[in-house]
Order: C-alpha cells, then structure tokens, then sequence
C-alpha cells in the first residue's frame, strides 16, 4: 500500500548545507518526492506541530530552535513510507543513532538532529495538512516515459 509522511530538513540542516544529501538518500531508496518547499515556521505553526510536546520543559526551546530558519518541507510518497524513512532518518538522540542513517551519519546532537519524519501514518496525515495545502501534492506516475525534445 502507498502512504505518504512529511519529512522537514531543519534549520541546522539547511544552515549546514545538507539539503541535497537529504534528499538524494531518499530518491536513491526509490522514494517519490510529490511536495517540496521551503519555508520559515511561525511560532503559531510550531505550536501547531509540536502540539504533544507544548507542556514539556524543552518546548520553548524547541520553538526557538524551529523557528530560527528556514526549513524544506517535503512530503515522500512510497511503500510503508513512514516505517522505510524512520528508518533511514535513525534514532532521536543522534549520538545513538546508527551509522548509515541520516542522523548517525550527519549529527551529533539529541535536539538539533538535522531531520523531522511522521512517526505514524495518522501523524504524517495530520502534518501533510499543516504545511501543504491539496494542490501543492503533485501526483505524478514515476513509471511514465518522458522523451526530452529541445526546441526546433
């Protein structure tokens, strides 16, 4: 069954230059990009998204922390998609997240990890939502032919 997640290369990961690496491991397992944008969250959108996390003692720096820069937004169509890409981001705490993950491989740090992935399909829906509105979701089929013709 196809699912979709939101993914969100945060502020440390954009400001480090790791965009392009993010997204090419994705491509590269064969996952389907059908949104992408940057942007800056608003307090307003961080509380929105972090809503679990709003009465922990580590959310006014977290909202900071989001709020800092500007972030990519994507949503990743696939096969088990949310279960395939936790897997590939690696453990919260990226100190104890495994090598040839994205964080193992390009963090050091618990709360400034590079990366936010769904952590379940009712989450990614709910998230999908929050940034992306219907029509910015391109369906688009992988498998289709496209023949390149320059201008004559």
């Amino acid at each position: 069954m196809t699912e979709r997640t939101l993914i969100l290369i945060k502020p440390d990961g954009v400001q480090r230059g790791l965009i392009g690496e993010v997204i090419s491991r994705f491509e590269r397992k064969g996952l389907k990009i059908v949104g992408m944008k940057m942007l800056r969250i608003t307090p307003e959108m961080a509380k929105r998204h972090y809503e679990a996390h709003l009465n922990k003692p580590f959310y006014p720096d977290l909202e900071k922390f989001i709020t800092s820069g500007p972030v990519v937004a994507m949503v990743l169509e696939g096969k088990e998609v949310v279960e395939v890409v936790r897997t590939m981001v690696g453990a919260t705490n990226s100190r104890r997240a495994a090598p040839g993950t994205i964080r193992g491989d390009l963090s050091n740090s618990f709360s400034r990890n590079i990366i936010h992935a769904s952590d379940s399909i009712d989450a990614a829906n709910r998230e999908i939502k929050l940034f992306f509105r219907d029509e910015e979701i391109i369906n688009w089929d992988r498998d289709r032919f496209f023949i390149y013709a320059p201008d004559e």
